[in-house]
């Protein structure tokens, strides 16, 4: 076999596992269904009301459910199989998509009926997440989880750009968004029949389900370092870094684009992730990745920067294109540190509370720039939250030493506590 072979195959490693190729499948068509979905929400419910703040309470419905369930999320995750904890919440989001047909195919008028609808997918999402990411680890040994976790990004990816066109697409040419509901219902519950072809390569263990169990996440991401350090880079980060929010201001203000512009900056973080994770693929990640880390999340600042004292189209593509490089590398490594050192009785619970910390930092890092756009300048702002961004990478590096030094991301410990 030749060497370009082996590496081609290498590249593809995870893909060996065939409960990994449903498993990927299944994440396809839920990231598609949702992200067509949530177009023409948007679209209905400002053709209904013309208010752009009934946008923000759609944003608002889905995000409230995850801050009041992520612990019971994480409880779930450890104590119920997680293939079928999946497996339901796949068919409630093809419920919900199925509740939004009806509405709209009756006639409805009124957003009230939608902001409900929301919160159920808010409550479905939370509840699943956590067993999503703790099922991973599950489905290709430890050796080649980073091979999992980039092909997991990349379909994510690849969804995440598809799935607004199509559902743009679909609204358009059917004239409304009842076509766009049904083609969500089906991949939803494609989703679902792909989930249920999965079988784990080892057990899942399910360890302390005490009342005093619901808190154990904290406590061990609290005396864990390499956890608790790579968690509170990443938030900080999101929390400083957050110039998408601010790009409908940028096209329209700063560089003097139309709508198409503005599709062009947003999709150029998913393509430079997607890009990455597909180098990454076939040239895996394998020593200094605690520095390589820090390298990539300043990194992440400094082309936050970039993009904030731009005037030019091409440049400012450019800069987020390596926003979104050198945000899919530290995704990367923070998934594999976070998993991987994690047992596996304990992964939900400590999923769940990465996912409330990145989570609400992406929400509050969009409020972040959008306050601090309005009390300095929409340049200023991207441009501080870069430079924030530097700022707590150095004190991360100062604070949590381990981190910094974590060499291999397969080690023989963290192979230990994935078994």
């Amino acid at each position: 076999m030749s060497a370009s072979r082996n590496s081609a195959l290498s590249g593809r490693v995870a893909f060996t596992y065939p409960s990994f190729r449903f498993y990927i499948w299944a994440r396809f068509f839920i990231v598609l269904a949702t992200e067509m979905q949530s177009v023409a929400v948007g679209w209905q419910v400002y053709e209904i009301t013309r208010r752009p703040l009934d946008l923000g309470f759609v944003g608002l419905a889905q995000f409230l459910p995850g801050i009041v369930l992520f612990l019971l999320a994480g409880y779930i995750a450890d104590r119920y199989d997680r293939r079928k904890v999946l497996m339901f919440g796949y068919v409630g989001f093809g419920v919900c998509s199925a509740l939004l047909l009806s509405a709209t195919v009756s006639g409805t008028r009124s957003v009230n009926w939608i902001y409900a609808i929301m919160v159920l997918v808010g409550v479905v999402r939370s509840l699943n997440t956590p067993a999503s990411r703790a099922i991973l680890p599950l489905l290709v040994p430890a050796e080649h989880f980073q091979n999992g976790v980039v092909w997991n990004g990349i379909a994510f990816q690849t969804a995440n750009i598809l799935g607004p066109a199509a559902g743009g697409l679909a609204y358009t040419v059917f004239h409304g968004a009842a076509a766009v509901y049904a083609m969500a219902l089906a991949a939803a519950l494609g989703a679902a029949l792909s989930m249920a072809r999965i079988t784990f390569i080892r057990p899942q263990r399910r360890g302390d389900m005490s009342q005093s169990a619901f808190l154990a996440g904290f406590r061990y991401i609290w005396n864990h370092q390499i956890i608790l350090g790579s968690i509170s880079l990443d938030m900080f980060a999101v929390l400083l870094g957050g110039a998408v929010a601010l790009l409908p201001v940028y096209a329209k203000d700063v560089l003097r684009t139309g709508p198409w512009g503005l599709g062009l900056l947003r999709c150029a973080p998913a393509i430079g992730a997607g890009l990455t994770a597909a180098v990454l693929a076939y040239r895996p990640l394998r020593r200094k990745t605690g520095i390589t880390l820090f390298v990539c999340v300043a990194g992440f600042g400094l082309f936050t920067i970039l993009f904030g004292v731009s005037r030019n189209m091409a440049l400012s593509i450019f800069a987020l294109i390596l926003v979104g490089a050198t945000d899919m590398v530290s995704v990367v490594i923070r998934a594999v540190l976070v998993q991987l050192t994690t047992p596996d009785e304990m992964r939900g619970r400590v999923v769940a509370v990465d996912m409330i910390f990145i989570g609400t930092s992406n929400e509050l890092g969009a409020f972040e720039s959008g306050a601090t756009a309005q009390l300095f300048g929409t340049v200023p702002a991207v441009v501080i939250g870069g430079v924030g961004t530097l700022v707590v990478t150095a004190l991360c590096a100062l604070l949590f030493p381990q981190l910094r030094r974590a060499d291999e991301l397969a080690s023989r410990e963290a192979e230990s506590a994935a078994r």
